[in-house]
């Protein structure tokens, strides 16, 4: 059943004089809600599984402001031990004790990485690790995927041309096609791809870069084999492989995906899910590869911010937590049978929604694939039905990220009763999205 749409008269209002201060009224793109109906919902709280909006509207978040509020909104122990530390400051840019407790919670549990250097982001992580790779190499070219993303760095704002292997083409405008021209472009699960580019442009390759869990555009899960694959042609070329692990870094498991597979990449990046949320971004590897980074390297990288006391607070906070016997475990079965029960009742109507899953991640497809694992297989057509499906689900009090590529996620803090609510509000939501005789988005308007 159709239900009416939410207020949003306050957010509205609050996006109309955003639009004059801000390009397009946010400061990242997705939030503009281009992908949705209705105007950007505009957050004034957010409080375990739970967000509530400007209108007073409430939420039951699945977007965890996009993966690193694995405790979910507002945590106790993060607010508290944040709230600690700030009493004595919020930056320095000098060292503190904070960034060697933080560094060495992370490698005592991370065995496929021996030394870490904060910074400040996601983007600045793959940006440094490119830059690692090639000096470390003493290579320019590097290799990255179809279908994932690695931020908004020059060198990997690229999308594939039109062949097997190609050089990559721009996909932002004030990218010089010289920095697209370093940058080998392929599809994903494609063996034969990968080895034609190590021999078109051999002993060329620094790194080859990709998301081992592709979670940016739709859940491109790989299989192991695959996965092994690119780990053994990298070796035998002497190339390095990154694992930009932004997402399914600490939360597939502690140690990511590298440690899901178990496969030892030679740089891993992390982000945000380490600061507890906050800006933060890490880059690691083995101590000799590491020890190329200024100042006892010639490769240099450097930030103000990068390791500031809040933010390894709020690290230090967090992945304690996650280091509790049967954390992971606990959350990831809530997760799978969220997932299962879903897909039982859209098994059972006939729906064609394929809901993929790896952890505690998971993501609609509106297909019949029993597997998507390359960008080319997802149906641009089909995110009408994601479209629909969000406007349902906002109005029933269910948050997902405003764009049917983005993936959800489910925190410690949702409850089985947050879970069971979402479960039926997602079943109406459903019958509404494929119900033959729902009216047309402008007859609704």
């Amino acid at each position: 059943m159709i239900i009416p749409d939410i207020s949003r008269a306050k957010s509205a209002a609050l996006y109309e004089k955003a639009k004059t201060y801000f390009p397009g009224g946010v400061n990242s793109p997705v939030r503009a809600f281009k992908s949705v109906y209705g105007t950007p919902l505009f957050i004034e709280k957010g409080d375990g599984s739970h967000i509530w909006d400007a209108d007073g509207n409430e939420f039951i978040d699945f977007c965890c402001s996009w993966g690193p509020l694995i405790l979910g909104h507002n945590s106790p122990a993060v607010r508290e031990k944040v709230i600690e530390v700030m009493q004595n400051g919020m930056s320095f840019g000098a060292p503190t004790a904070l960034e060697n407790e933080l560094a060495e919670l992370i490698l005592s549990k991370n065995k496929f990485i021996q030394k870490i250097r904060f910074v400040s982001s996601g983007t600045e992580a793959v940006m440094s690790a490119i830059r690692l790779a090639r000096g470390y190499t003493k290579r320019d070219k590097i290799l990255k995927f179809e279908g994932c993303y690695h931020g908004h760095t020059d060198a990997l704002l690229v999308k594939a041309g039109s062949g097997l292997v190609t050089f990559g083409e721009t996909s932002s405008a004030g990218v010089p096609k010289a920095f697209a021209d370093e940058t080998i472009v392929v599809s994903l699960n494609d063996k034969k791809a990968l080895e034609e580019a190590f021999e078109e442009f051999k002993g060329q390759i620094a790194a080859v870069i990709i998301e081992p869990v592709p979670a940016n555009n739709g859940l491109l899960l790989q299989n192991q084999d695959y996965l092994d694959y690119i780990r053994r042609i990298c070796t035998d070329n002497g190339t390095m492989l990154i694992f930009d692990e932004v997402i399914s870094g600490f939360r597939v498991g502690f140690e990511g995906a590298a440690g899901y597979y178990n496969i030892q990449p030679d740089i891993i990046t992390y982000g945000k899910i380490i600061g507890g949320g906050l800006p933060v971004g890490a880059y690691g590897a083995s101590a000799e590869v590491m020890d190329h980074i200024s100042p006892v390297g010639s490769v240099y990288q450097a930030g103000t911010l990068s390791g500031n006391p809040v933010a390894m607070a709020a690290g230090i906070a967090q992945l304690t937590e996650l280091l509790k016997p049967g954390f992971y475990d606990e959350l990831h079965a809530k997760t799978a049978g969220f997932v299962k029960d879903l897909q039982a009742f859209i098994d059972e109507r006939g729906y064609m929604v394929k809901i993929f899953t790896i952890g505690s991640i998971f993501w609609f497809a509106f297909t019949d694939q029993e597997s998507i694992t390359t960008a080319e297989q997802i149906d641009p057509a089909s995110m009408i039905k994601f479209k629909e499906m969000h406007r349902e689900l906002i109005n029933r009090g269910i948050y997902l990220g405003p764009s049917g590529y983005e993936v959800g996620f489910i925190s410690a803090a949702h409850t089985q009763a947050d879970l069971e609510t979402t479960k039926t509000a997602i079943f109406d939501s459903l019958d509404v999205v494929f119900s033959p005789t729902q009216p047309s988005p402008k007859e609704r308007a």
